[in-house]
Formats: C-alpha cells, sequence, structure tokens
C-alpha cells in the first residue's frame, strides 16, 4: 500500500456525511485492496483522549468494505454482515494519523470476507476481519427502508 495521501476527500461516489464528518481520506482502492487515513482531532478521542473504540471500528469497516466493492468494476456496493475486532493497543492522540488496511482475502458471488488492520506510524492498533454481502444495485432510500432501515 502506498504512503501517499491523495488531495480528494472523497470515500467514493456516494454522499457519506458521516465519514465526511470524522474526515477520512480515502488512500488506494484496487484489486481487492484498499487504505484510508484520518488525522485525528479532538472529536475522535474517548475519555482518556485517546482514539475511541468506536472510530477505530468504524475506519475497519469502511476500508473492509472498500476492499471488498474494488473487485467489481461497479464498484457495487455491499453490506455488513459480520465484523469480529480486536484491539490491541491505544489507538492515538490528537495531532496524530493513523492509516487503516484492508485485503479481501475470499469472495462468492454474493459475499466477500475481509482482513482489516489499523497502523498508527509503525505500531499495530487494531486487527478485524469481516464478512460482506455485494448488493445488486445501490437501493434508492425507499428500497433500504423496506429492507429494515428507518427514514
Amino acid at each position: 500500500m502506498s504512503d501517499s495521501v491523495p488531495n480528494s476527500n472523497v470515500i467514493s461516489q456516494i454522499e457519506n456525511p458521516f465519514l465526511d464528518y470524522l474526515g477520512i481520506v480515502s488512500g488506494e482502492m484496487k484489486e481487492g485492496k484498499a487504505n484510508l487515513f484520518l488525522d485525528l482531532h479532538h472529536h475522535h478521542m474517548n475519555s482518556w483522549q485517546i482514539t475511541h473504540g468506536g472510530v477505530l471500528m468504524t475506519l475497519l469497516d469502511v476500508v473492509m468494505a472498500m476492499a471488498g466493492r474494488s473487485l467489481h468494476d461497479d464498484q457495487k456496493g455491499v453490506v455488513t454482515v459480520e465484523m469480529k475486532t480486536t484491539f490491541l493497543q491505544p489507538g492515538g492522540v490528537v495531532g496524530g494519523r493513523l492509516e487503516a488496511r484492508s485485503v479481501a482475502f475470499h469472495q462468492s458471488t454474493t459475499m466477500c470476507f475481509c482482513d482489516g488492520e489499523i497502523w498508527s506510524g509503525d505500531k499495530l492498533v487494531a486487527k478485524a476481519m469481516g464478512t460482506y454481502k455485494y448488493l445488486r444495485s445501490l437501493k434508492s432510500k425507499a428500497g433500504l427502508v423496506k429492507m429494515g432501515g428507518s427514514d
């Protein structure tokens, strides 16, 4: 994976206000691999002033979904079916930078399976494994509500 950070904050062609709020910056997304970056600010911290576990899990979920999506030319959408995360050490402090990396290691016609890691410099912060279901197409909001979402 490249250590360079692109100038774009765009994760995908789909608007995602939550990811924009967090400040996630996309890296590469191709051939079953993906990475992204997050510069840490006060709103990413927990009460101990280290990166909140929910922020770390979000990074892992997004980067693994990106790796799975990259296996299709149309980058069809995915939804998380299952995710297991192991926290190895504190994730960073204000002013730090995290990098999330992922590899899709297996896929079927409807599912993909990915490994993810978060790094703070040369320190491995967290690891995850996730299962993602491919969507046939990106549904309208009405279609997602039928699947159990809310408006």
